[in-house]
């Protein structure tokens, strides 16, 4: 028997080591090159949000915002006119503020180097597979062609993660389902068991309370949307190795949680928790 020490089979050993790594690099540079750049958009609360100072730099993370078109012509009782893709519309709440926080949290409670900025992803341009994170805002308020939801199927079960938040009451659900079920019309929803890992990947969440949005400091509730938005719930598509793939904050507002955490208005036991929660899922989506 030759063992691998034997000489006549180093360089075989090495040259498809080197053949390995290069390959690799080549895959990894193709990729970095084809990659969108950067871009802002405007926000339906923001424009011309300050840049950090280290916006340029590259991260081992990035938080990336998903693009879709909305389900009406209207928001907030006003009527839209412009382009989704030309920002403004629903996918753009608490955009860039809540992505840059829960970036920084990201570099500040472990040892993830996020990249500071976000980026917004469009489904019909192909550089989805490029994050493999995505998350989702107002949701009960999208409505994706079939080819963005092939799209978003094709992301999933090639290891992309879908974290959605940010709606309240049966309709917002009904319309989010109307679209999750064009990405998987045979796999199903449901609630997430305290037990799983992604309550416990980085912190023990077993205990978990509604977190609402800013709209908490006008009326004092911590639910929208009537009696069908009291009760919150944490849910998730699995694949078939048992690993979520798709997880919903329903009935809560996470983004808020995340955008208000400097808020000293915005009671800081919600941004603990909503913090606590985007950690989990961040961490889980790179870990399972």
């Amino acid at each position: 028997m030759v063992s691998w020490e034997q000489p006549v089979f180093q360089p075989i050993l090495l040259r498809r080591t080197g053949a390995i790594i290069a390959g690799s690099l080549l895959v990894l540079t193709a990729v970095y090159a084809f990659q969108r750049p950067f871009r802002e958009y405007p926000g339906v609360e923001y424009e011309h949000f300050p840049l950090p100072p280290d916006y340029k730099e590259p991260g081992e993370w990035t938080f990336a915002r998903l693009m879709y078109p909305p389900v009406g012509r209207y928001y907030g009782g006003f009527e839209f006119n412009g382009s989704w893709r030309e920002g403004g519309s629903n996918w753009t709440m608490d955009y860039p503020r809540s992505d840059r926080h829960i970036s920084a949290a990201l570099r500040r409670l472990t040892r993830v180097h996020a990249r500071s900025v976000e980026q917004p992803v469009d489904l019909d341009t192909g550089d989805v597979y490029d994050w493999p994170w995505l998350y989702g805002v107002e949701v009960g308020h999208w409505d994706l062609t079939g080819e963005q939801a092939k799209a978003m199927r094709e992301y999933l079960l090639r290891g992309g993660f879908f974290m959605c938040d940010d709606f309240h009451g049966a309709i917002e659900w009904d319309v989010f389902q109307a679209s999750m079920k064009k990405v998987f019309p045979d796999r199903p929803i449901v609630d997430i068991s305290n037990s799983d890992p992604i309550f416990h990947t980085l912190y023990d969440l077993e205990q978990r309370y509604q977190v609402p949005g800013a709209l908490y400091l006008e009326t004092g509730l911590t639910y929208e949307k009537g009696e069908t938005g009291k009760v919150p719930h944490w849910r998730g598509i699995y694949d078939d190795y048992g690993r979520l793939i798709v997880v919903m904050c329903h009935n809560m507002d996470l983004g808020d949680s995340w955008e208000h955490a400097v808020n000293p208005q915005y009671p800081a036991r919600f941004s603990d928790l909503g913090i606590r929660i985007g950690m989990n899922y961040i961490i889980y989506s790179m870990t399972h």
